[in-house]
């Protein structure tokens, strides 16, 4: 976690995690918070990684406990928890919250699949052309992606404003189409972060593969035994993704590090460890 948060660009996303409550003979419900860096796609020289915290709810002051010390910028979907992480009154190093534009795609995609939707078809193909530019200047430097991203996105961006603005003048705001609209623009600014500074991806989608795992084994091992246990999977869950994250077989890396702990590896050289490090010595 502390190696993480030297970082300078993260991303953070939650997701549920029952926990039985002592006494009642039922479950409540705990969050488990990650915090994850790639800068592959920009080239950049930290090794990838996610961290998961439990905590035993949702509120955005979870978030905010986690991040201490942190500061810089922190890649979100749109829960309004995160919104006082940018306070203008925190205390803490400053905190830039860049959005998620696969969440505001999804919520058109969703409207297209219940009948003919042109307005949101539109929304929907807009934005891919953000995606399709994406994808070829995925592992170029900061500087070379930012470059392309004013000359060709910022066009794209622009008129995906006016058409926004179009639309939502003369669409139901109840509407899931007004919903959708009105989703998008809440968030615009942290949406086109993306357009300042060639290390903000389009998306939260890099948190959101590391969290599918826990969504799984939520439903295999069904909750976890008390809050301890919680904690516990959290601390298995960070060093299982980080693994994957690393292209290390998770079990391979475990039987080592376990055998160098029996042996007397020195506490002080414990990033010997770390996964990271385990690609460099295979």
């Amino acid at each position: 976690m502390a190696d993480l948060k030297r970082s300078t660009k993260l991303f953070m996303d939650e997701t549920r995690a029952p926990v039985l409550d002592p006494g009642k003979r039922k479950t409540k419900t705990g969050y488990f918070w990650a915090l994850a860096r790639d800068d592959r796609p920009w080239g950049g020289g930290a090794p990838p990684g996610v961290a998961f915290s439990y905590a035993p709810g949702r509120g955005g002051h979870h978030a905010e406990r986690i991040l201490q010390g942190f500061g810089g910028i922190l890649q979100v979907d749109g829960y309004a928890g995160y919104n006082r992480l940018a306070a203008p009154d925190r205390v803490d190093p400053e905190i830039r919250l860049a959005y998620c534009w696969a969440h505001a795609r999804r919520k058109l995609v969703e409207i297209t699949r219940t009948g003919s939707a042109p307005i949101a078809e539109e929304g929907v193909k807009r934005i891919g052309e953000l995606y399709r530019l994406e994808a070829e200047i995925r592992g170029s430097d900061p500087a070379a992606r930012l470059a392309a991203r004013k000359e060709r996105s910022a066009p794209v961006v622009a008129e995906l404003e006016a058409w926004l603005a179009h639309h939502r003048a003369r669409v139901a705001t109840k509407s899931p189409l007004g919903e959708a609209l009105k989703y998008i623009a809440k968030y615009w600014g942290g949406l086109c972060m993306f357009l300042t500074d060639g290390r903000i991806e389009l998306d939260n989608n890099t948190v959101e593969r590391t969290i599918r795992p826990i969504a799984l084994n939520r439903k295999n091992a069904l909750f976890a035994g008390h809050d301890a246990g919680a904690e516990n999977w959290a601390v298995i869950a960070s060093l299982i993704e980080t693994c994957k994250l690393n292209a290390v077989d998770p079990h391979g890396w475990l039987a080592e590090t376990l055998s160098a702990i029996a042996r007397g590896h020195m506490q002080s050289q414990v990033e010997d460890l770390l996964p990271w490090n385990y690609v460099r010595k295979v």
